[in-house]
C-alpha cells in the first residue's frame, strides 16, 4: 500500500457521495414536475455505487499476504430511474389533469430525499475526516524523518 492510497480511497468516496448529493438535489427540485421533455412526470433517480477493482476478500488476502494490490475505493456505475409507482393526486384545475381530474405526480418523497441527502452528506464528511487524518499522519511521519 502506497503512502497516498488512503487519500485516493477517501477521494473516491467523496466523489461518489457528491454525485449522490447532486442527484438527490435534482430529485427534490423536480418533486412537483408533472411534464418532462420525454413526456410524463419526472421519475426519481438513484445512484448505483460499487467497489472499484476486485472484491473485499481479494483485497484482504493481498494486504495480509503482502501482495501488490491497488486500493480500490468506490465508483459510480450508473444513475438509474426508480420504477416505483407514480402518485395520482386529485386536482381538476391542474393543466395536466386527466378527464377524471387526477394528475400523475412524480414518485419523489421529499422526506426520503432529505434523509438521503443527510446520509450522503455525513458519508462525505466521514471521507473528508479520513482524508484529513491520513494527511496528518503523513505530515507527522515526514517531520519525524527530518
Amino acid at each position: 500500500m502506497g503512502m497516498f492510497d488512503a487519500i485516493d480511497v477517501s477521494a473516491s468516496g467523496m466523489t461518489a457521495e457528491r454525485l449522490r448529493m447532486d442527484v438527490t438535489a435534482e430529485n427534490l427540485a423536480n418533486a412537483q414536475t408533472t411534464r418532462t421533455p420525454g413526456g410524463g412526470p419526472y421519475r426519481r433517480q438513484e445512484v448505483v455505487l460499487q467497489q472499484a477493482g476486485g472484491d473485499f476478500a481479494g483485497q484482504l488476502a493481498s494486504a495480509v499476504g503482502g501482495g501488490a494490490s491497488e486500493p480500490a475505493g468506490v465508483e459510480a456505475v450508473a444513475i438509474v430511474n426508480d420504477d416505483s409507482p407514480l402518485r395520482r393526486v386529485y386536482d381538476p384545475g391542474h393543466p395536466d389533469a386527466d378527464a377524471q381530474g387526477y394528475v400523475t405526480m412524480p414518485n419523489v418523497n421529499p422526506v426520503t430525499e432529505m434523509v438521503d441527502l443527510i446520509d450522503s452528506s455525513r458519508a462525505y464528511q466521514a471521507n473528508l475526516t479520513a482524508m484529513q487524518t491520513a494527511k496528518t499522519a503523513f505530515t507527522k511521519t515526514i517531520e519525524l524523518l527530518r
